[in-house]
């Protein structure tokens, strides 16, 4: 149930109608645009949506699916179910080529071998064209939308004769025509031409008794009759008689025809039936890409949980005049049911509120939204709206008392699926009584659990939501310093009208809003302020905490590395110990036993002094095997101290300019040691080059080197600096455009994207894309939310259908 019967004009509704019924290419398609109306049957507006989307595949796809001949002929087919009728050459051609579209629709859904398509397809698998039908047309009507020569016996009889006839008509006309130029008896370069449906030759006035024949016609001026010789009279009425015969066995050929088809005109009309449907879903899948819609997830209950909704006609205005809608996110739920929205006059309350009832009207009659599509939307049984004056002369009505009249219908039919909006709720009469009529049919409508979103300038409405259950505030958020509203709806807390900041901006006098803020109360005035100020500086702490929290996180994880690499130097570290003591262990042992054989053998051999020497030779060879190459000898470890000694014994040789820094000089930050080269100055900042790095800083943070220190320092840093451009080629060739994190945690998947997101700026990559599924949207949604916040990046956005649709996204960087 809609109320009131305008509501359509009311939302702007009849604007979208209107736009897809000129979309659409023929009148079957505008009919279906006409007939287009609210429902509350779930699995209608779920067939409805779907078939919609599907649609807007094919269109995003560029698979050309057939758009010519959608002709409108089901009048002329109730006509010849008529006995004894017949259909037109003319309507036969519009048949045979919209049936042939037709056939194209249904070959098109049937090539889907994948099945991209099934609601569709389940509507193309019920059309039926009989192939005698078509062959039959074929065989009667050409390309041009001319009976053919061959579509009967008598007929290409009739013509063969008709066109032999012409021929010696021709014949003898071009022969009198020559006769009467030699005589003179007619104008040089004058040729046969028709009058009355025969061939005649012009005759000079004066000459017209030297030809015998029937005069047809003569020239303005007189001088110049037309004249139908005698020779050809007979053969011309031999003509018309060929023409009518023709005539009748055309009739004869089509009432054959139509006779024919009798039988099947219903399953035709069911074809045409099928024709208008396609163009129908086509124009509302077109309108759908002209307003950034998609099909959001349906659930067979009143809910409302919308991401990014933006009204569809100021979407279309705004892109004409590039600029941005500012989208709204509403939730509207069994616990938060009513939505009361304030703040100042021209902040958005109104749009809000008819954004809300036209996308909930639009999808209840099977279009497509411009919301997210992970957005979650119900079905209402009822949809009742006030808005606007309403005061009727002729009724003797008030504006508030048409308002009273609304409440009074919405109190009557309301229920726990009915949604209502009310624009500037209480407005009309005496603020205190008209705020508390208010309050108490809020209340009544609130115990029948019935849902809607009211805007109101009433503090005793916005004081509510702490009285009432299911009753939230919204505020229209203002910028107070540059007095501009940012058309921004804040769930939880009221706003402020901001009157006396509008009043000053338009101009209003001082003295008068002075004495106004002394009546009003200058506790009221600042408490309206602050509250605004408080929300709008909220927005910037919610940010700000964002960041803190990721770069939070992005620390800890670097802090437990650092600690896993502590533990595992750790390890590493008595490992080697451990094994070095074994080693020298058995070293010793082993050369214990060496001396002990060696003395042994001496004794046995009696000090023996060749054997002796041979024994001492074996114990030198032995030494000289254990000694430590040169190469593997252990260097000691400067400590940090030591190390930062020496680096500080080479800044000192390093000689410091104190002359003005300019483009081509070399620094380095002070307290560093690595040197660039300045490449830009501006009245800010100092542009410097770090090999193929660039950093952006202020003259106060440098300081000038001198050009000989910097060749020295060059060269001993040269295998430092090698190794750094190893390592930055290295990453650069392993670095991939797509990041997959399909399937990963929501922790895994967040630390992932961070270091590759690390590594694309560092690379200074243009464009990257992370493949996170379509799923539940969880991933997507954390992907999006997270790259807000990212300095570096410039745009993101969905892939294309094609590519990946949802389940990819691309991010642009700046």
């Amino acid at each position: 149930m809609i109320y009131p019967k305008n509501f359509e004009q009311k939302i702007g509704f009849d604007i979208i109608r209107k736009s897809i019924h000129d979309l659409c290419l023929c009148q079957l398609g505008r009919s279906w645009a006409d007939n287009t109306s609210f429902s509350n049957d779930y699995e209608k507006i779920e067939e409805q949506l779907l078939q919609t989307e599907e649609f807007r595949q094919i269109l995003l796809s560029n698979n050309r699916f057939p758009t010519d001949h959608y002709y409108d002929i089901t009048d002329s087919l109730n006509k010849a179910a008529i006995e004894g009728t017949y259909m037109e050459s003319e309507t036969l051609f519009d048949l045979k080529r919209s049936l042939n579209t037709i056939n194209e629709c249904v070959e098109f859904f049937k090539k889907d071998k994948e099945n991209k398509y099934p609601n569709l397809n389940h509507i193309a698998l019920q059309v039926a064209i009989d192939k005698d039908i078509v062959q039959q047309l074929n065989h009667i009507i050409d390309d041009k939308g001319k009976i053919k020569d061959h579509a009967s016996s008598e007929l290409t009889k009739i013509r063969q004769q008709f066109i032999s006839k012409q021929t010696q008509v021709r014949k003898k006309i071009a022969q009198l025509i020559q006769t009467a130029q030699k005589n003179g008896w007619s104008p040089e370069n004058m040729e046969m031409t028709v009058r009355n449906g025969r061939v005649v030759i012009p005759v000079i006035a004066s000459y017209k008794k030297n030809i015998n024949g029937f005069i047809h016609d003569e020239s303005a001026t007189g001088q110049t009759v037309f004249i139908e010789p005698a020779v050809v009279f007979e053969l011309n009425n031999d003509i018309r008689d060929l023409e009518s015969a023709e005539k009748r066995e055309i009739i004869r050929i089509l009432t054959e025809f139509t006779d024919f088809i009798r039988p099947s005109i219903e399953a035709l009309k069911e074809c045409f039936h099928f024709l208008g449907r396609m163009d129908f879903i086509r124009a509302k899948a077109v309108y759908a890409l002209k307003i950034d819609a998609c099909k959001p997830l349906l659930r067979n209950e009143p809910i409302i949980n919308w991401s990014k909704a933006r009204h569809p006609l100021l979407l279309i205005s705004h892109k004409i005049q590039k600029k941005e809608v500012v989208p709204l996110d509403i939730l509207l739920s069994k616990t938060s049911r009513i939505l009361i929205i304030s703040g100042p006059n021209a902040g958005g309350k109104s749009v809000c509120l008819k954004t809300v009832g036209l996308i909930q009207y639009m999808l209840q009659c099977g279009l497509l939204v411009p919301i997210n599509d992970y957005s979650e939307s119900g079905i209402f049984s009822n949809i009742f709206i006030d808005i606007g004056d309403e005061q009727s002369l002729e009724n003797d009505l008030s504006t508030y008392s048409s308002h009273l009249l609304s409440m009074k219908y919405f109190i009557e039919k309301g229920d726990n699926k009915t949604l209502f909006l009310i624009d500037e709720f209480g407005a009309g009469t005496e603020p205190q009584i008209g705020g508390a009529i208010a309050e108490a049919i809020l209340e009544n409508l609130n115990n029948k659990n019935a849902m809607g979103v009211i805007t109101t300038h009433y503090a005793n409405l916005k004081l509510l939501d702490s009285k009432m259950d299911g009753i939230i505030n919204g505020a229209m958020l203002f910028d107070s310093e540059n007095m501009k509203p940012l058309y921004v709806m804040q769930a939880g807390k009221p706003g402020s009208s901001f009157a006396f900041e509008i009043a000053h901006t338009i101009g209003l006098p001082d003295d008068i809003l002075t004495n106004a803020k002394k009546l009003a109360g200058i506790k009221q005035v600042s408490f309206d302020k602050q509250l605004q100020d408080l929300d709008v500086q909220k927005i910037e702490l919610d940010k700000k905490e964002t960041q803190y929290k990721m770069a939070d996180h992005f620390l800890s994880e670097l802090i437990q590395k650092y600690q896993d690499l502590t533990e595992e130097l750790e390890k590493s570290k008595k490992n080697i110990i451990s094994q070095a003591k074994q080693q020298a262990f058995e070293l010793l042992e082993e050369t214990n036993k060496r001396i002990e054989n060696t003395i042994k053998e001496i004794k046995e051999t009696q000090a023996d002094k060749t054997k002796t020497k041979e024994l001492r030779d074996h114990l030198d060879t032995f030494k000289q095997n254990i000694k430590v190459a040169e190469s593997d000898k252990i260097v000691p470890i400067k400590s940090n101290k030591e190390k930062k000694k020496i680096r500080f014994e080479k800044t000192k040789e390093i000689k410091i300019l104190k002359t003005p820094i300019e483009k081509g000089d070399y620094v380095r930050v002070i307290g560093q040691e690595s040197v660039g080269e300045v490449i830009g100055l501006d009245a800010k900042n100092v542009y410097v080059v770090y090999g193929s790095a660039q950093l952006k800083t202020t003259l106060a943070k440098l300081e000038k080197i001198s050009p000989d220190d910097v060749k020295k320092q060059s060269k001993s840093n040269t295998s430092f600096s090698a190794k750094i451009h190893t390592t930055f080629e290295e990453k650069i060739k392993n670095f991939k455009l797509t990041l997959d994190i399909r399937g990963m945690r929501v922790d895994e998947a967040l630390t992932e994207v961070q270091h590759y997101l690390d590594d694309a700026v560092l690379l200074a990559v243009t464009e990257i894309r992370i493949l996170h599924g379509k799923g539940n949207g969880v991933l997507r949604h954390l992907v999006h939310n997270y790259l807000r916040n990212i300095p570096e990046v410039k745009r993101f956005a969905d892939e294309s259908i094609e590519k990946g649709g949802h389940g990819i996204t691309i991010i642009y960087f700046k």
